[in-house]
């Protein structure tokens, strides 16, 4: 266990954030304007690996919309009149009455990340850049660990630690590869689509290959066909198509905040079959306008006789290798099993993500968290893992909840209401807790 070192003098935050992307930035706003109100103050930091803010960089395609409404931004659902919504973001720019005339709830995806990165410069004192965090590791105070160390590096390698009550992980998602396959310089996951393919300047591709069926995979296969008019694109796809996504407002109950604790209070069955039901809202699916736009343009080149966008359907990816500058991509139709080469340029997949498990941070933690017979975290509805008696500060998770808050849990749908929700259960809990035995001071390691 840490010993403190008393002339290291530091604060004891109510809660830290691990990861800035758009679930804690909400969280870190819900913190800065309880500042505004009667309410005690609440001291949080939010930690994060990046030199700056930034989501989904290299999938900000310039015509490419969200596929949420602008009115799910970080603060609308919990608090309208917030300074930090969407509309006075849209008012500082100038751009209200522009974005009032187009008559879309669904902004450019370029329009949102500027929104996220207004938003974030002005909670820039609660964030620290730069940082990795290596660990968190408990704090014992007579038998009961009742507080954390975060353990952090920065760039140049230099190591610090900041105690909290409170942990937030937000440690996001991470692409997904189809098995087998490893990035490189020719083959991509399509988070690094605008990252990359700078590379490719000067240079005349003659193919590219995409694999993938959902609104990312759509969206490359797009974006590739329009910035490179004289290459093929494969697009491999498992079904006969994309399918459209199920943005009925019926449908779209399952995103709501009320559905969060229909979910969380439904048996395993219940859960299991929602989510299949409402699957076609987020997973594997396209947008209408661009499954309709896509086809268009199949159509198209086949009434003038040069074929230059291919779906390869009922199709799937099951090897490829890099050599020489190409890469030799194996796709197997899954209806008759003939296989097909395709020497390719560069290989995209857009193959999805995966939640990013936060137990290794914990260490021995995360022995003391209560798991369901499947190995996943108990959580519980206020986001906080479910722990031993003898561990009283919280550890709570944005994202890697849908086997407990359904779809939406890491989802922007739910992100200003699970920010409220958090936030009002850490500062619940704080008036239950003892003072921390050398509180005030900054633990260390020697």
């Amino acid at each position: 266990m840490p010993q403190l070192r008393q002339d290291d003098t530091v604060p004891v935050f109510d809660l830290v954030g691990v990861g800035f992307g758009p679930s804690n930035l909400a969280l870190a706003i819900a913190v800065h304007e309880r500042a505004d109100a009667a309410a005690p103050p609440v001291r949080a930091l939010f930690l994060e690996r990046q030199a700056a803010f930034g989501w989904h960089r290299g999938m900000l395609i310039e015509d490419a919309t969200m596929q949420v409404s602008f009115l799910k931004d970080l603060v609308t659902m919990r608090d309208p009149t917030s300074s930090f919504s969407f509309l006075c973001y849209l008012h500082e720019r100038g751009r209200l009455i522009d974005f009032v005339n187009h008559k879309s709830l669904f902004p450019l995806r370029v329009e949102f990340h500027d929104y996220l990165e207004w938003a974030a410069l002005r909670v820039r004192h609660m964030v620290r850049y730069g940082q990795d965090v290596t660990a968190v590791r408990p704090v014992v105070t007579d038998g009961v660990v009742d507080a954390y160390d975060v353990e952090v590096r920065d760039a140049a390698g230099a190591r610090g630690v900041v105690r909290t009550r409170n942990v937030v992980l937000a440690s996001g998602l991470r692409p997904a590869l189809p098995p087998g396959i490893a990035a490189s310089q020719r083959i991509w996951h399509s988070r690094d689509l605008l990252t990359n393919v700078d590379t490719l300047a000067g240079t005349d591709p003659s193919r590219f290959v995409v694999v993938g069926a959902g609104q990312s995979a759509a969206e490359v296969t797009a974006f590739l066909h329009e910035r490179f008019p004289s290459a093929e694109v494969c697009g491999v796809l498992s079904r006969y198509g994309y399918s459209p996504a199920d943005d009925s407002p019926f449908a779209n109950r399952i995103f709501d905040p009320l559905a969060v604790d229909d979910y969380f209070e439904a048996s395993t069955q219940v859960k299991s079959m929602l989510l299949g039901y409402h699957a076609n809202t987020n997973y594997s699916v396209v947008d209408t306008d661009l499954i309709e736009a896509l086809y268009k343009r199949v159509y198209r080149e086949k009434v003038l006789g040069a074929p230059r966008l291919r779906l390869l359907n009922v199709s799937r990816l099951t090897a490829a290798e890099e050599l020489a500058g190409r890469v030799a991509v194996t796709v197997e139709s899954m209806l008759t099993g003939a296989r097909t080469v395709l020497d390719a340029d560069v290989l995209v997949c857009a193959t999805g993500y995966a939640p990013a498990d936060p137990f290794p941070l914990l260490g021995e933690l995360a022995g003391r968290c209560h798991h369901d017979e499947r190995g996943r975290a108990v959580v519980e509805r206020d986001y906080r893992v479910r722990t031993d008696a003898g561990v009283r500060a919280g550890i709570y998770l944005q994202g890697g909840t849908e086997h407990t808050h359904g779809i939406s849990s890491s989802l922007l749908s739910n992100t200003a209401t699970r920010a409220a929700e958090i936030l009002e259960s850490v500062c619940g809990r704080r008036h239950a807790a003892p003072a921390l035995s050398g509180s005030g001071r900054a633990a260390s390691y020697a």
